[in-house]
């Protein structure tokens, strides 16, 4: 291989790898005005409601007798969020929630929605759909 060769592999790969780091930092929700969101992260916010979560977490997510996922979800990745709340901390109080239909179809959207509120993109209370 001449140096040319070389130099065109090396700014090749660190493009590729430059990518796959932006898209791995991509929001996983889109949100406007921080009130109104995407479709899924939307089922994420519904999801949240109609499980309660709020006994636990807080109405805003800040936490009562279950922590604050808004610091959480800071340092929790994605993988350790789905684990906890499928398969539950019960030492902690936290019970399983794989098996509720609701949550398991909807778990990588709740967790969109809780990283939003975490990122301090979306804002507490009621949220509504982005306009098409």
């Amino acid at each position: 291989m001449n140096t040319r060769t070389i130099q065109a592999a090396i700014v090749a790969a660190f493009l590729l790898a430059a990518v796959g780091a932006a898209k791995a930092t991509e929001a996983p929700y889109k949100v406007v005005d921080g009130k109104k969101v995407d479709g899924n992260t939307l089922n994420g916010w519904r999801t949240w409601r109609g499980m309660a979560c709020e006994r636990c977490h807080g109405a805003q997510q800040e936490g009562l007798v279950g922590p604050s996922l808004v610091d959480s979800l800071k340092v929790l990745s994605k993988d350790d969020f789905k684990k906890t709340v499928l398969h539950g901390r019960m030492e902690k109080g936290m019970p399983n929630f794989d098996g509720s239909k609701q949550v398991v179809d909807n778990i990588d959207y709740l967790y969109a929605y809780l990283k939003g509120r975490s990122d301090g993109a979306i804002k507490p209370g009621r949220l509504e759909e982005i306009s098409k």
